[in-house]
């Protein structure tokens, strides 16, 4: 198959010194920032903030994605939840917007690169930590030593071993569906040229916004699991 067209190709030498998923990425995150700014001035500029925009913009479509995954927190975690829903909406709204990336012409998502959902893997997997680490201090550690202190050390090695599996848990589902998403649109392209393209073009839009709920939605349960009171 005949490697397709990337924009990234044709860049200067010296931004090429950057992988292409690096780069998508920081691209991906530029673009965020520039849309957080606009909406923020919108939000700003309102006589009354609660009120929405009318029609379709910026600053409505930010805050539909805020409320569901405040929404998502509320229902998994509580109340107490809405003080992580920063870490939360910033995995959905990166991870969708890069995986949606790979549906422009010339770009590839920098999410079918193991490095990038690595990466995120590792961010989710520190942040539960340190929030559970912040909400029992010290006490923390008995998540991992089970219900009774004969038992402990055969906790302590099964829990450091599921927790050590998550982070590549998360990495490996999103890079094996959004690799493999990408790859059936490109092959399709490349086949049919018009028509039938579309329908995969479609998928990978559905497919783009499952996998960044998904790994959303697991991170919220690591972060309750973390802060629960109840083991």
């Amino acid at each position: 198959m005949e490697h397709p067209f990337m924009w990234y190709d044709i860049l200067p030498s010296p931004l090429r010194l950057l992988p292409q998923h690096t780069f998508t990425a920081l691209l991906v995150m530029a673009l965020l920032l520039v849309l957080a700014c606009l909406a923020r001035r919108s939000l700003l500029q309102s006589t009354d903030p609660v009120v929405p925009e009318d029609g379709v913009s910026i600053r409505n479509v930010f805050e539909l994605l805020v409320e569901l995954i405040v929404g998502l927190s509320d229902g998994i975690i509580g109340l107490k939840g809405r003080k992580y829903v920063h870490l939360f909406g910033s995995f959905f709204i990166f991870i969708l917007t890069a995986n949606l990336f790979g549906l422009l012409p010339g770009f590839s998502p920098p999410t079918n690169n193991l490095n990038t959902t690595l990466g995120l893997g590792l961010v989710s997997f520190c942040a539960y930590h340190y929030f559970g680490m912040r909400e029992h201090g010290a006490g923390y550690i008995k998540q991992f030593l089970g219900p009774m202190l004969v038992l402990a050390p055969f906790f302590l090695v099964l829990e450091g071993i599921s927790h050590l599996v998550r982070p590549f848990s998360l990495a490996l589902r999103l890079f094996g569906n959004m690799f493999g998403d990408h790859l059936v649109v490109e092959i399709f392209t490349d086949l049919t040229k018009v028509g039938v393209p579309v329908l995969f073009y479609i998928l990978g839009a559905l497919v783009s916004v499952i996998q960044a709920f998904v790994f959303t939605l697991l991170s919220v349960i690591y972060v309750a699991m973390a802060i629960s009171h109840e083991h």
